[in-house]
């Protein structure tokens, strides 16, 4: 039987790492790119073509699937993976994020976080332990522990604040996921660093995470618009604050350079809604950098969306016709961008993996960088 979890790391280049993460449900090969799927889908993709372009793992939206069609009621019909035909992990977030994006829609206390509802409007409580239960409702595999992420230009004290009450509320999770009964005996849960841009507060983070102890460590509090200049210069230190022997997840990122520059810093795990969103939205990720399929120029190219591409889009639709179906609103449009966009984000991790095997990440890094801005 596959472990419960177990990580091991293959190779380092530099502060680069490859490995895999073993759990019941299947390997995941890091550095790790999960398609986002809020709401029990990844938009405008079937689950087995998000698994045929790489993808190990994918992320749920605890807060949303709370709200809609509620965690008890996937529960009752099987578990998240039965209801969305994934068989493969599934992480799901805490609903922590959703304290800082939806603010005008909560109160916190030291108890949790009580939401109004962006559907309706119904009031919920969400704390360390309801965060828990409804995770385990849903069964995923890598449960995240209930935090706050702050807003990051508050004061220097409104963010230590904010770190120290994610801490406790670290340790309320970590007892309630402990008795959560096969759930816990099946399932990994993994802490989430906070303090901002601070490296003091970072590593103070850190050293309580640790000493509570969690199967992986996820970097919480970046990609919120400190722009990505403030980011690597965050995660210059905050990866090696954390302990090596366990992954490392950057939450809510990101841009294929983000993701470069990231596992150069040593994270292993990433999440992010922008290789969907943005295929939905006409941008394409290649490796010579973005483009918008609906511009006049690709109007009559008769070219793949990127010829080092090695997805069924780019094999099979030209620019002009995903043009067309851009221009004119056509739902098969979005589904191939996106169909796309995965294709390019797993290659460019299983680029890096290579890379990184072969000792050869810095001049990957070199290369990438190269093609990406064109000058």
């Amino acid at each position: 039987m596959r472990p419960r979890f177990d990580f091991s790391i293959s190779a380092t280049d530099g502060k680069a790492r490859t490995g895999t993460i073993q759990m019941r449900r299947g390997e995941i090969r890091t550095p790790a790119f999960m398609p986002v799927g809020t709401a029990a889908t990844v938009k405008a993709m079937k689950p087995q073509d998000v698994r045929a372009a790489g993808a190990d793992i994918i992320l749920g939206n605890t807060y949303h699937l709370m709200l809609r069609p509620g965690a008890e009621r996937v529960a009752r019909l099987g578990g998240l993976h039965k209801f969305m035909n994934w068989d493969r992990p599934i992480l799901t977030d805490s609903g922590g994020y959703q304290v800082m994006s939806l603010a005008a829609l909560r109160k916190i206390t030291e108890g949790g976080v009580t939401f109004a509802s962006h559907i309706d409007g119904s009031r919920h409580m969400l704390s360390p332990e309801r965060s828990m239960e409804i995770q385990r409702l849903l069964g995923s595999d890598i449960v995240m522990c209930f935090d706050e992420c702050p807003k990051i230009d508050q004061p220097r004290d409104v963010i230590a604040r904010s770190m120290e009450m994610s801490m406790r509320w670290a340790k309320r999770s970590r007892d309630a996921f402990d008795t959560g009964g096969d759930h816990a005996e099946c399932s990994a849960l993994f802490g989430i660093q906070q303090g901002a841009l601070d490296e003091d507060l970072r590593k103070t983070s850190a050293d309580a995470l640790t000493q509570i102890g969690f199967d992986g460590y996820a970097i919480g509090g970046l990609a919120v618009g400190e722009g990505q200049e403030a980011m690597f210069a965050t995660l210059d230190f905050a990866p090696g604050q954390l302990p090596a022997g366990r992954p490392r997840y950057l939450m809510g990122v990101g841009k294929p350079d983000d993701l470069v520059g990231a596992v150069e810093r040593g994270v292993d795990m990433f999440d992010c809604v922008l290789p969907t969103r943005s295929g939905r939205n006409g941008q394409a990720f290649t490796w010579n950098g973005p483009l918008n399929i609906r511009n006049a120029r690709h109007a009559e190219d008769t070219g793949p969306i990127d010829p080092r591409c090695a997805c069924p889009v780019c094999a099979t639709y030209s620019r002009a016709y995903l043009h067309h179906l851009n221009k004119a609103g056509e739902m098969l449009g979005a589904m191939l961008m996106t169909e796309h966009n995965l294709w390019f984000y797993q290659q460019l991790m299983q680029s890096m993996r290579d890379a990184i095997t072969e000792q050869r990440f810095e001049a990957f890094v070199v290369e990438f960088r190269r093609d990406y801005f064109p000058t």
